[in-house]
């Protein structure tokens, strides 16, 4: 890794999504408002105003301030890191981790991509379906490493679809890749489990309360960390051994922090240098 990080030649691939304003594929999309250099002139001037300093606007140089936006946004918009903490308040009798007690160990590592994007919408992703991938690639799972859950669901970012057609995790399956030693899991869906409207409609026809949010629930038995919506995972160049970093922003006390997931390729691999 070390060798990567430092290497002219290596490519590094982008996993997430960012931020936009109003975007169709947010239930609660962002709300950002941008300020030009000149509304920051005329901003800037009266907060030094306000503190006794005769500034104009036109005192800038150029008559220009800096630039900068002001967000609404939730710590569960673009692609985000979920702490334990938001799934319940305890981890198997302990108290559940936030954003902010994540151990940076856990956010760097290799990952492996395992492809289920022959799966429908609404399916879930059971244990055994893990397990059948991971022999396609004949790989055995190593305590530490990173699964990415690859569900082709990137494609429709921007559009309403994004945020129903997937298919999710299923609670066996998730604790199943805990049990492995796996502490990060993460996938290009707008969810981890399968969509809002699957889980209502499963709800309300067997009234089982195992259909609301069963991956994420089992995340108050086993410890882990999910990372949604992610992005690109086709631009790598191998399923396996792809070393990743992926720290979350830390928020005091937070149930989710942004994060920006990036891959290190090596420029043999791609062909490519450095992005």
């Amino acid at each position: 890794m070390r060798d990567l990080v430092t290497a002219d030649e290596t490519t590094l691939v982008d996993l997430s999504i960012g931020l936009e304003d109003g975007v169709a594929s947010e239930p609660t999309p962002p709300k950002i408002d941008a300020f030009d250099h000149e509304a920051g002139a005329d901003r800037l001037a009266e907060n030094l105003q306000a503190q006794g300093y005769d500034v104009a606007p036109e005192d800038f140089p150029d008559g220009m301030g800096l630039a900068w936006e002001d967000l609404e946004v939730i710590p569960h918009a673009g692609t985000h890191m979920d702490a334990p903490w938001h799934y319940g308040p305890e981890v198997d009798g302990e108290p559940a981790k936030t954003i902010d007690e994540i151990p940076l160990e856990w956010c760097r590592g290799n990952a492996v991509v395992l492809d289920f994007r022959w799966m429908d919408p609404g399916e879930e992703i059971s244990a055994a379906d893990l397990e059948d991938a991971l022999d396609e690639l004949a790989h055995e799972l190593s305590p530490g490493e990173i699964v990415l859950i690859q569900t082709g669901a990137d494609e429709l970012w921007g559009q309403p679809d994004y945020l129903t057609q997937f298919p999710g995790m299923s609670a066996e399956g998730t604790k199943f890749l805990v049990e492995q030693g796996v502490k990060v899991i993460g996938t290009d869906a707008y969810g981890f489990d399968k969509p809002f409207a699957t889980m209502g409609e499963r709800y309300l026809e067997s009234g089982e309360e195992d259909e609301l949010w069963p991956a994420h629930v089992a995340g108050r038995e086993v410890e882990y960390c999910q990372i949604e919506k992610m992005a690109n995972l086709d631009a790598l160049p191998r399923e396996t051994d792809i070393p990743l970093v992926a720290f979350p922003i830390s928020i005091e006390d937070g149930s989710a922090g942004w994060v920006r997931p990036v891959a290190f390729i090596a420029g043999d691999e791609t062909g490519g240098s450095s992005t």
